[in-house]
């Protein structure tokens, strides 16, 4: 194993120990059920239409999953940088077509799983399986999040919260595809960024 990938392994074996214990022991057996995976800065790893079967944990980089509206607009639903997990979720436990693109906005080192390698690590490991869980109830509880933001707040205070709650993002998305993600142009988010918050 390279020295790349061994530290792509101990990122993944580091964020899995913040919400449940797993030993080097253990560990090493989950190591196979995983492909590590270097992308290219704009890379697509998979298109709309393909076959979803495959989840992503991000080790170093940044994605983002997006759509093509009819006027040929990508539209970004989401993204990820180190350690979060990315996919379309619904087709990936479906193991059906999907309905999104995902792309590497920056040269990425990732893990990814099958959906097959998935449901044999965790009937094999316990542990994973909590893992899993806890990890998406925070993603489903993040979505919720989003949606009540949209509902209630203007799409000025949509960006400052979001840039507030994730600075990260806020530097390193480029400006039209946080636009998109917010659900602005690119010109009418510069003119946000300008103000300042009252």
């Amino acid at each position: 194993m390279t020295s790349e990938n061994r530290d792509v392994f101990q990122t993944l074996r580091d964020h899995i120990n913040q919400f449940t214990s797993i030993d080097r022991r253990n560990f090493d057996k989950i190591e196979s059920y995983f492909i590590p995976l270097r992308t290219r800065k704009k890379e697509i790893l998979f298109r709309e239409n393909d076959l979803c079967d495959t989840l992503y944990y991000i080790s170093e980089g940044c994605l983002h999953l997006y759509f093509t509206d009819e006027n040929g607009l990508q539209k970004t639903v989401q993204f990820g940088i180190e350690n979060w997990w990315i996919t379309d979720f619904l087709a990936f436990h479906h193991g059906s077509r999907t309905e999104f693109s995902l792309q590497a906005i920056e040269s990425s080192n990732l893990l990814s799983i099958s959906r097959i390698q998935q449901d044999q690590l965790v009937e094999k490991h316990p542990t994973m399986e909590t893992y899993f869980r806890k990890i998406y109830e925070i993603a489903y509880g993040a979505a919720m999040l989003r949606t009540k933001y949209n509902f209630n707040f203007s799409k000025e205070e949509i960006y400052f919260r979001f840039r507030d709650q994730f600075p990260e993002f806020a530097q390193r998305i480029p400006q039209y595809l946080l636009a998109t993600f917010l659900g602005l142009t690119p010109e009418y988010l510069s003119k946000i960024r300008a103000k300042k918050r009252s």
